[in-house]
C-alpha cells in the first residue's frame, strides 16, 4: 500500500472523510523546533493533505500529516478549513517547480514537494476544489502555471473530451438529419415527377381513345 493510500485509510476514513490529494513536502526554511515538540523522535516525512467530509453540507479541509522514523503509522498535526487558505503561491509560472507557499488565516508555510509533478496534480486537485466548494471568498492562486489554472489541467481535459464528443455526435446527427432531409426532398420531387407523368399519359391515352 502506498503511503498516501495509508493516510487516507488511517487518518480520514475513520473520521468519515475522503481524502482528495496529497502532496510530500519540505520546508524551504528550517524551523527551529525544540527536542520535545517533536516528541523526542527525530526526522520525519510530511504530508499535506486535502480531504472532505462525506457528510453534508460538505466540509473541506487541509491537513499537515507526519510519518516518524522508525514508524510505519502516521500522526495528524495542524489542520486547516479551506476557507482559512488565503493565498497559493506556486513561485515561478515560467517553468516546473518543486516549490510553493500557502498562506493561512493564521500561519505561513514555504514547502518543497518531493517533485514538480506532485506539486503541480496537487494544486490542480487544490484550485478545482476551491471552486467547486467555497462560494465566497476564495484563495488567490498566484505564479501560477497555466495548466494548474485550467489550460491544461487533468481535471478539465475529461469534461473537455466529453464535450468534445457530444459536440461532434451532435454534429454527426444534424449531418445526418440534413442528408435525410435531402433525400426526402428528393424522394418527394421523383413521386411528383411520377405522378405528373402519369396524368400527362393518361391524357394521352384518352386523347388516342377518342
Amino acid at each position: 500500500m502506498s503511503a498516501k493510500s495509508a493516510i487516507s485509510k488511517e487518518i480520514f476514513a475513520p473520521l468519515d472523510e475522503r481524502m482528495l490529494g496529497a502532496v510530500q513536502v519540505k520546508r524551504r526554511t528550517k524551523k527551529k523546533i525544540p527536542f520535545l515538540a517533536t516528541g523526542g523522535q527525530g526526522e520525519y516525512l510530511t504530508y499535506i493533505c486535502l480531504s472532505v467530509t462525506n457528510k453534508k453540507p460538505t466540509q473541506a479541509s487541509i491537513t499537515k500529516v507526519k510519518q516518524f522514523e522508525g514508524s510505519t503509522s502516521f500522526v495528524r498535526r495542524s489542520q486547516w478549513m479551506l476557507e482559512q487558505l488565503r493565498q497559493v503561491n506556486g513561485i515561478d509560472p515560467n517553468r516546473d517547480s518543486a516549490e510553493f507557499d500557502l498562506l493561512f488565516e493564521n500561519a505561513f508555510d514555504q514547502w518543497v514537494a518531493s517533485t514538480a509533478s506532485e506539486k503541480s496534480t496537487f494544486f490542480q486537485i487544490l484550485h478545482h476544489t476551491c471552486q467547486r466548494y467555497l462560494t465566497d471568498r476564495k484563495p488567490e492562486f498566484i505564479n501560477c502555471q497555466s495548466k494548474i489554472m485550467g489550460g491544461n489541467s487533468i481535471l478539465h481535459s475529461a469534461a473537455d473530451s466529453v464535450t468534445s464528443a457530444v459536440q461532434k455526435a451532435s454534429q454527426a446527427l444534424n449531418e445526418r438529419g440534413e442528408r435525410l432531409g435531402r433525400a426526402e426532398e428528393k424522394t418527394e420531387d421523383l413521386k411528383n415527377s411520377a405522378q405528373q407523368f402519369a396524368e400527362t399519359a393518361h391524357k394521352l391515352a384518352m386523347k388516342h381513345k377518342c
